[in-house]
């Protein structure tokens, strides 16, 4: 008998030959991994979520509901893509017009959360533990550690890596109110200057 995978799919998934999948990962209902994909230790894949071709979700990275990553889709460590999440990946589609070679990289970096319904469009960089609202459009680069949201998503603050609004001080100083985590905030870059 064949060994087990090292990973939990539902029988209505969609596991394309080529996929490459990390052990502990969970993957839902009528999810669609194409081949060439690639997706770290202990992912979260939720129902109806669509995984094309040459995207890469780094470890413990959660995929709610209803999201579809296209070519170009990077994603660092601990993401989370809230439901019905959608990225692009060209920035001037036309129908008529085959751009399949000028797909753009969108990165995210590690701890980044999107909320439900955003939309990101291709070609941006989001920074570690940025944090995207629900509802948003995005545009334009966002820095480590920023609170986005709007259309287009716009900053509004910063947050820690545990997900908690900072308050800084006259100094440039803020702490974590959940893990006690100093942050410090010195020409619009924030930074941890201690970390748990």
């Amino acid at each position: 008998m064949p060994d087990a995978p090292a990973y939990f799919a539902h029988p209505t998934a969609v596991l394309d030959e080529g996929c490459r999948i990390g052990a502990g990962c969970r993957i839902w209902h009528f999810a669609h991994l194409m081949p060439g994909c690639e997706l770290g230790e202990k992912c979260s894949i939720g129902q109806n979520v669509m995984i094309a071709d040459g995207v890469k979700l780094g470890r413990n990275v959660k995929v709610q509901n209803n999201v579809s990553l296209y070519t170009g889709v990077e994603c660092a460590d601990d993401v989370f893509l809230g439901p019905s999440v959608v990225f692009t990946n060209v920035r001037n589609p036309r129908s008529a017009v085959v751009r399949r070679g000028q797909y753009q990289t969108t990165v995210l970096e590690k701890g980044v959360s999107i909320g439900a319904n955003s939309t990101i469009v291709c070609g941006v960089r989001l920074g570690e533990y940025a944090f995207v609202g629900a509802g948003s459009v995005v545009t334009r680069d966002v820095p480590p550690y920023a609170l986005v949201y709007g259309n287009p998503a716009r900053q509004h603050g910063w947050m820690s890596a545990f997900g908690h609004r900072l308050q800084f001080d006259a100094a440039g100083h803020a702490t974590c109110p959940e893990s006690g985590e100093e942050y410090l905030l010195t020409n619009h870059q924030v930074s941890r200057i201690s970390i748990r």
